[in-house]
C-alpha cells in the first residue's frame, strides 16, 4: 500500500515538477559568448596593469627599476592575478549593488545605539540574562580595532616617530 500524502503537498509537489523541469538552463546568453567577454576583459585588465606598472617605474626613477628587477619573472603573473582580483571583486560589487551607507543610515544606526545605552531598563535587562559579558566584548573588540588602525596611521607603535 502506498502512503498518501496530503492534498496540498501533493499538489505543490506537481506543481513544482510541472513548473521547474530538471536540468533547465535560464541564460541570457551562451557559454562561449560569456567565456569570450571574460577573457576580453582579463586581456585588457593585464594590458591596463602593465601600463600602470610602467608608469610606476617612471614616476619612481631608481627605486621603480629596483623593485621592478627584483620582482623579475614574477612581475607578469602578480600583476596578471591583481587584475584578475580586481575584476573579480568589481564584478561581485556592480552584481550585489554594494554602495557604503547612507548618511541618514549611519545616523539612524547610532541613534539607536544611543538610546539603547541611556536607556537604564535596557542596560539591567541585559544585565540580568549575561548579554552585558558579550556587549563588553564587543565594544572591546571595536576599540582593538580603533587602536591597530591608530597604530598604522602613526607607522609606529607607542607615539609618534619624531626622528
Amino acid at each position: 500500500m502506498r502512503p498518501v500524502l496530503p492534498t496540498t503537498l501533493r499538489h505543490a509537489v506537481l506543481r513544482r515538477s510541472v513548473v521547474q523541469p530538471r536540468g533547465a538552463r535560464f541564460a541570457s546568453t551562451s557559454t562561449e559568448a560569456a567565456q569570450q567577454k571574460a577573457k576580453d576583459a582579463l586581456g585588457s585588465a593585464a594590458q591596463n596593469a602593465g601600463k600602470a606598472w610602467e608608469g610606476a617605474v617612471k614616476f619612481l626613477g631608481p627605486v621603480g627599476e629596483k623593485a621592478a628587477s627584483l620582482l623579475g619573472a614574477y612581475r607578469q603573473p602578480l600583476f596578471y592575478n591583481l587584475a584578475v582580483g580586481r575584476e573579480i571583486i568589481k564584478q561581485i560589487y556592480r552584481t550585489e549593488a554594494l554602495a557604503p551607507p547612507s548618511v541618514s543610515a549611519i545616523q539612524t544606526a547610532y541613534k539607536t545605539i544611543w538610546s539603547s545605552i541611556t536607556n537604564v531598563a535596557y542596560l539591567r535587562q541585559i544585565a540580568g540574562n549575561g548579554d552585558l559579558a558579550r556587549v563588553g566584548i564587543y565594544a572591546l573588540e571595536a576599540y582593538g580595532i580603533f587602536k591597530i588602525g591608530e597604530m598604522f596611521g602613526r607607522r609606529s607603535l607607542i607615539g609618534y616617530d619624531l626622528h
